[in-house]
């Protein structure tokens, strides 16, 4: 079914049928594939011939994912890995040498921090950190061995923005690669592509699976990109498994209606929280009060499924209210149907010193939660009740 639509292609893009005539799509769980003779085998070795050899780097169930990844975000090719680090990572690694310098928004992903801060630099490869809020500051920073810009927006867990459009044309006006995680929007609510990035990357473990099941991640993008990174991955390994290739296939196909939802929830639980005596500092980035409204406005359809705020009396009443927030989940993930609240500073950006915590945004009694799609009512009336015991 030829189609534009979003919801469309996530549902009815399909690997082909086999002499079965199955409806939804198999498991193809082999770890190798089998050559007609010596000479498809050769051909396929020299990639004179499209076909699977080995699942470590392809295989009929990734290539359904990434066909409707590319389609959804607007990219020309993609591959998927083991974690959504995996694909952080590797967006990075996968490009970059010893000698070049990147540059990089200063609200990202715990992990991602310590690649950049611990690990690059034993290859030698630098980099300065930028602040979202700040883009006129950038320019500035660009060196001339500067190869790549690498950015999440919104951010986690401050759910601070970048203008993508505004990047877009920087990174074209000094040719840099532009690497986006799109994890906390999803293409259904942003599109990196349209605005000029070169990749986009993903923890599919968060929104994209929606019910904390697998551990995954994908990059898709420019075709050229996506060759060289193909080399590295299909040599390095940081491979998927056909299961959860097909588990997050499937997901895909509810992923609007989901996100939606997740959005609607979302937005009217940060409204409800900015009445509350025992809450500050709510951020939402379709709340009028975010400090980005406007941009979030211009580049999202939606909110996006995160609100974040603090308890009012710093981190021991924060650690009362998740003790005591017990009908909600406690647990380091998001993206769930059910809602996940998250101390930031004492687990996923733990790592950080408290300059580089208060540097994007995360203060003692920051709270994140994750909207899932239990009836709003009831997530209202757990995080009341968390409030009121943390007294």
């Amino acid at each position: 079914m030829n189609s534009e639509h979003f919801e469309t292609q996530a549902i009815r893009t399909q690997t082909e049928q086999t002499q079965f005539r199955e409806h939804s799509v198999p498991l193809y769980l082999t770890s190798s594939f089998v050559f007609e003779d010596a000479e498809m085998a050769r051909a396929l070795f020299a990639d004179e011939l499209p076909g699977n050899i080995y699942t470590r780097f392809s295989n009929p169930n990734h290539e359904e994912l990434v066909r409707k990844m590319c389609l959804l975000e607007g990219a020309e090719d993609g591959l998927v890995t083991a974690s959504g680090m995996a694909a952080m990572f590797s967006s990075m690694a996968g490009l970059l040498s010893s000698g070049d310098h990147l540059l990089i928004s200063r609200a990202v992903f715990g992990s991602t921090h310590q690649i950049v801060t611990r690990l690059f630099p034993r290859w030698g490869i630098a980099h300065t950190y930028v602040d979202p809020t700040r883009p006129e500051t950038w320019e500035a920073e660009i060196r001339p061995n500067t190869r790549m810009i690498f950015l999440e927006t919104p951010s986690n867990p401050g759910l601070d923005l970048v203008d993508l459009e505004w990047v877009g044309k920087l990174a074209d006006k000094y040719q840099l690669i532009l690497n986006v995680d799109n994890c906390f929007a999803t293409p259904y609510l942003q599109r990196p592509t349209d605005y000029g990035a070169h990749l986009v990357s993903h923890s599919a473990t968060k929104w994209l699976d929606g019910q904390g099941r697998t551990i995954a991640g994908i990059i898709v993008g420019k075709a050229d990109l996506l060759k060289e990174l193909r080399f590295f991955c299909r040599h390095t390994g940081p491979a998927l498994s056909p299961f959860n290739s097909w588990i997050l296939s499937k997901s895909l196909e509810t992923l609007a209606v989901r996100m939606e939802k997740h959005c609607l929830n979302a937005m009217a639980l940060a409204e409800w929280l900015e009445t509350l005596p025992d809450t500050e500092d709510v951020r939402y980035p379709f709340l009028p009060s975010h400090p980005q409204y406007a941009l979030a406005r211009k580049q999202m359809s939606m909110g996006g499924g995160l609100v974040s705020f603090a308890v009012k009396g710093g981190l021991e009443r924060g650690r009362k209210f998740l003790d005591n927030a017990r009908a909600l989940s406690h647990t380091a993930n998001l993206g769930d149907t059910r809602t996940i609240i998250t101390h930031p500073a004492s687990t996923t950006h733990s790592k950080l010193t408290v300059e580089e915590q208060a540097a994007v945004g995360i203060t003692p009694g920051l709270i994140r939660i994750s909207v899932g799609l239990e009836h709003l009512e009831d997530i209202k009336q757990a995080i009341a009740h968390a409030l009121e015991q943390s007294r």
